[in-house]
């Protein structure tokens, strides 16, 4: 079993940047799939960017192609999502969750039920 812990989160201006980390404690890491998603407000929880167990395939949705990055470093068992370019729309809680059937799979999960574990989430507010 993995346990999420979410960090970076915060206040900032639209057009700022903010770094989300992911940090794992448990067996494994290495082995899962990753995925950031995001609640606002009165809406349901969406996705927003996934990665591999190894990092060498993402998804993304289409609100923050071009905008998001998601990365991870396994030797740290953390995952990063650098957001650039950010908007009020993308002020929700961001929360981090892991898929651990992913191991030597390039495919990317991208739904929220093929998510096992979950991390208790971070604030992020962009003000206009």
């Amino acid at each position: 079993q993995v346990q999420l812990v979410e960090s970076g989160g915060g206040l900032v201006q639209a057009g700022g940047s903010l770094r989300l980390s992911c940090a794992a404690s448990g067996c494994g890491f290495g082995n899962y799939a990753i995925g950031w998603f995001r609640q606002a407000p009165g809406k349901e929880r969406e996705v927003v960017a996934a990665i591999n167990w190894r990092g060498g395939s993402t998804g993304y949705a289409d609100s923050v192609k071009g905008r998001f990055t998601i990365s991870r470093d396994n030797a740290k068992n953390t995952v990063y999502l650098q957001m650039n370019s950010l908007k009020p729309e993308d002020t929700a809680v961001y929360f981090c969750a892991a898929d651990p059937t992913n191991y030597y799979s390039h495919y990317v999960p991208m739904k929220q039920y093929e998510y096992n574990y979950w991390g208790q989430g971070t604030q992020v507010t962009v003000s206009s």
